[in-house]
């Protein structure tokens, strides 16, 4: 229970920092669509939960063997089905968004990022105390990296209905970086561990990047 207790709340540091980087820098993102994000973002667990159960139990090409099972298993039945899930809710928020407003929402990536971070806390809770694979890593890297995966499929979101082709790459790099992190995790020796640290922090970098543009695009 300790140790759960310890996971989540690493998993919940990354969501405080980001709502103090949002505040100090006084970017337009509310508290009200703050805790919205984070909460879309836990929610998504559920269809990501349902989608592995469906590819779990299914057979012939959906349920690979041999040598293919263990990629098959990191990139499609862990890093696909919860970035899709995660572009599932955010595509139905931003549609209702859009509805009830008439505007599209101005910030995916950041909305994105918030959403990835409430993903990471939930999922602690719900693998933290089962998945011995390195947990004191994945305290520390879990959230950044669901952050980061997220503001790129916040993006894909909103790139999708007009820009097709970028919207699916923006997608699919959301679902390759997280399935390599998992891959290197996966790994024992020290390398495949920094991989995966320097995996988790040049995709933070980057979505950070992408964000304080898109913030000061709305100031």
């Amino acid at each position: 229970m300790d140790s759960l207790f310890i996971i989540i709340l690493f998993s919940s540091v990354s969501a405080i920092a980001a709502f103090v980087w949002f505040r100090l820098a006084r970017y337009p993102f509310s508290m009200p669509w703050f805790s919205t994000a984070l909460l879309a973002g836990a929610t998504s667990i559920f269809p990501a939960l349902f989608f592995q159960y469906i590819l779990r139990t299914a057979g012939g090409i959906l349920q690979p063997s041999g040598k293919w099972s263990f990629f098959a298993e990191i990139f499609i039945r862990i890093a696909l089905t919860e970035e899709l899930s995660r572009f599932l809710i955010l595509l139905i928020l931003f549609a209702v968004v859009r509805r009830v407003s008439g505007d599209p929402v101005r910030m995916p990536n950041a909305t994105g990022l918030v959403a990835g971070l409430g993903f990471a806390i939930l999922e602690s809770s719900v693998y933290g105390a089962s998945n011995p694979v390195n947990p004191l890593l994945r305290a520390f890297t879990s959230a950044p990296l669901h952050g980061a995966c997220g503001s790129r499929v916040g993006s894909s979101v909103v790139l999708l209905p007009e820009r097709p082709v970028q919207g699916i790459l923006r997608f699919l790099s959301a679902v390759a970086i997280h399935g390599a992190y998992n891959f290197m995790l996966n790994i024992p020796g020290r390398f495949p561990t920094i991989a995966a640290v320097l995996i988790v922090i040049s995709a933070l970098v980057s979505a950070i990047q992408v964000i304080r543009s898109e913030m000061k695009a709305q100031e």
